[in-house]
């Protein structure tokens, strides 16, 4: 077998997926009297450990401290946060704000800064979930991916120690009846069972050596992230945990490895795991919380007392592990105000910015605070300073100036189309309380497009498409709340030109603002399922004998889900006009036809209004109008996975 990185990829598909096995949950309703297949967790993934090669021992001895994270949003951007501060500011390239008394006196101290953190912290390794462009996004060390040769390499130093760990446990059991061998020879009853042995072994050692005696897919990337931290010298770990905590994969860490823990904010999701109220999700996301250790959450308000029900919970928890609780309070996190930062490819033609939002700074406060726990007990130092050691605005701005290096894909990210005017707008959320925190992060890229798009020489006409997948929830639902956020969020401006759709055929419709037609937020939606694209058939002989040449064809595909949706949009938005496709690649490529279409549209229609054709608007003869197509991609971070391989095909998997 190939021990190359192609080789390893063809196996993890064959693992089974963690999809399947959320599946094996019945809803909260169903669950009553059914055995709890949550408290099976952890004594399995402890046997997969010691099966793997990887032994508690090992991973104490090792002095590998873990930061580890849970929550239902917001805990992919706490573990960018977390590894960009343990990394250090950046010497230049931080963004902070300047010391009195020049910038050199800044740059030295926060180089000094860096040198410090970098001596406490040593290599960092961070394990997140999903992958959305390569799965070795999944495991990184120092802030990058790690390599396809090591990734390679961990992946079968687990499978095939599995493997082996199979085989000891088959040679141990009792063989079942076997047939006499046919051959003429007296054999010993010593040398028949030995080769009756031999043969049986044989005939397993398929079953032995693939995928059924491997833990499922998130199990052994968890196994491969720790045996390539332990390999790698790891010493600062940055752990997020796949669903709940109390019970997951990554809850084998015990208070010795852990530095601190977070519980980031909390929503409704996996309810057949995890339940359907804020209360008993946070009775989950709390194993987290370590004996001796503390654990930082975002203290909860409202809810109509679910917030302080909420609370409780978690405070409970905490004293039931012997944890510390340390609530962070939103008028602290609005008082210290955060750091927006953004980052740029260089060399390329893209622009990205991830990681933006106002809503970051709750999620940077809880990075913040348990960095600082972590540098402290990695350096053997006392945490029981003062509390106002502990005061957001009371860290200095030379260690929090690293946050603005964070980056995470496919989270409030915009890239700039090399192939038109097109920005994209890109968010994986896919519950109602993220997709509100994307409404707002829209409405303000909106409000900013619509007030830039304005100057003394130029005017701006905004096209603005939805593309949208939800496969496996409430996808009308989780419609509805994005629209009404959005609609909520917009009414405190005007956009210069927020354009209706292209097909709609009176000029005067091309300048329509959401003040005049709030019930109208896209031009467009197009709604697709996640795959890349669709692989085509042979067509059948009957087909071939139809069409008089070979033909192929492309396979029925069940489009119910993104049919419904299409349908629940028009309900909600009669003026936009809606699309279906059945692969992202074709459904990008639908958005920048509509993009060029939308240009072509705009200045047609200008110059039957008398703009003289191209680049003018009526009654402004010296100015020059611009046309931008903005696209807001959310709904599910397989859909955000596709559509940034599809924008960067160069992209390494």
């Amino acid at each position: 077998m190939a021990r190359t990185y192609e080789s390893a990829l063809t196996h993890l598909a064959a693992l089974q997926s963690n999809k399947t096995i959320v599946s094996l949950f019945p809803p909260p309703e169903n669950a009553q009297g059914q055995q709890d297949i949550n408290a099976l967790a952890l004594p399995e993934m402890r046997a997969w450990l010691e099966r793997s090669g990887i032994s508690m021992q090992e991973l104490e001895a090792s002095g590998m401290k873990c930061v580890h994270v849970a929550g239902t949003k917001g805990k992919g951007s706490v573990c960018a946060y977390l590894t960009a501060l343990l990394l250090g500011p950046r010497g230049s390239e931080a963004q902070g704000k300047r010391a009195e008394g020049g910038e050199g006196k800044a740059e030295d101290g926060i180089s000094k800064e860096r040198m410090r953190i970098r001596q406490i912290a040593g290599k960092v390794g961070t394990y997140t979930s999903p992958h959305l462009v390569s799965v070795r996004e999944r495991i990184a060390i120092d802030g990058v991916p790690i390599s396809r040769e090591l990734f390679a390499r961990y992946f079968f130093e687990i499978w095939d120690a599995c493997t082996e760990a199979a085989r000891r446990e088959s040679s141990s059991q009792p063989l079942p009846p076997q047939p006499l061998p046919s051959s003429p020879e007296i054999l010993s009853l010593q040398q028949l069972q030995q080769l009756q042995r031999k043969q049986h072994q044989e005939r397993l050692e398929p079953h032995l050596s693939g995928p059924a005696t491997k833990p499922f897919y998130f199990r052994f990337l968890t196994l491969v992230a720790l045996r390539a931290f332990l390999s790698e010298g790891v010493r600062s770990a940055v752990i997020e945990c796949g669903i709940g905590g109390e019970y997951d994969s990554t809850n084998v860490l015990t208070a010795e490895m852990v530095s601190a823990s977070v519980v980031a904010q909390l929503g409704i999701d996996h309810v057949g795991m995890l339940g359907n109220t804020l209360p008993r999700i946070a009775w989950h996301k709390a194993g987290v919380c370590k004996r001796g250790r503390r654990c930082f959450t975002r203290r909860l308000t409202g809810r109509g007392g679910e917030g302080e029900e909420t609370m409780k919970v978690l405070r409970e928890r905490a004293t039931e592990k012997g944890a510390r609780l340390v609530e962070v309070g939103d008028e602290e996190v609005e008082r210290w105000g955060g750091s927006m930062g953004m980052v740029r490819d260089k060399g390329e033609g893209l622009r990205k910015d991830t990681l933006d939002g106002e809503f970051q700074k709750y999620n940077q406060a809880l990075a913040v605070l348990a960095a600082r726990e972590h540098l402290r007990v990695l350096a053997g130092e006392s945490s029981r300073g003062s509390e106002d050691d502990e005061k957001l605005e009371n860290i200095p701005t030379e260690f929090t100036s690293a946050l603005q290096n964070a980056r995470l894909r496919g989270r409030c990210e915009t890239i700039e189309d090399e192939e038109g005017p097109i920005t994209w707008l890109i968010d994986g959320a896919h519950t109602t309380e993220s997709l509100a925190e994307v409404a707002r992060w829209f409405v303000g890229k909106l409000r900013s497009e619509s007030e830039n798009g304005w100057g003394r020489d130029k005017q701006m006409a905004l096209n603005v498409i939805l593309l949208f997948n939800q496969q496996d929830r409430d996808a009308a639902k989780l419609l509805s709340g994005l629209l009404n956020d959005i609609k909520k969020n917009s009414r405190s401006f005007l956009p210069s030109a927020f354009c209706t759709s292209t097909a709609t055929t009176h000029a005067a419709s091309t300048s329509t603002s959401i003040a005049r037609s709030p019930k109208i937020h896209f031009s467009e939606a197009v709604f697709t399922r996640n795959e890349l694209t669709v692989s085509i058939l042979p067509a059948t002989h009957e087909e071939e004998a139809e069409s008089g040449i070979e033909a192929r064809t492309k396979p029925e595909i069940d489009l119910s889900v993104q049919e419904a949706a299409a349908e629940a949009l028009l309900d909600m938005s009669p003026g936009t006009v809606t699309w279906v496709m059945d692969n992202v690649a074709d459904a990008v490529g639908r958005v920048r036809m509509l993009a060029y279409d939308h240009q072509e549209h705009y200045w047609k229609c200008q110059g039957e209004r008398g703009g003289g054709g191209r680049g003018r608007v009526e009654g402004a003869t010296k100015m020059e109008t611009e046309t931008k197509t903005l696209v807001l991609v959310t709904g599910s971070l397989h859909l955000v996975g596709a559509v940034l391989r599809t924008l960067e095909p160069g992209a390494e998997d």
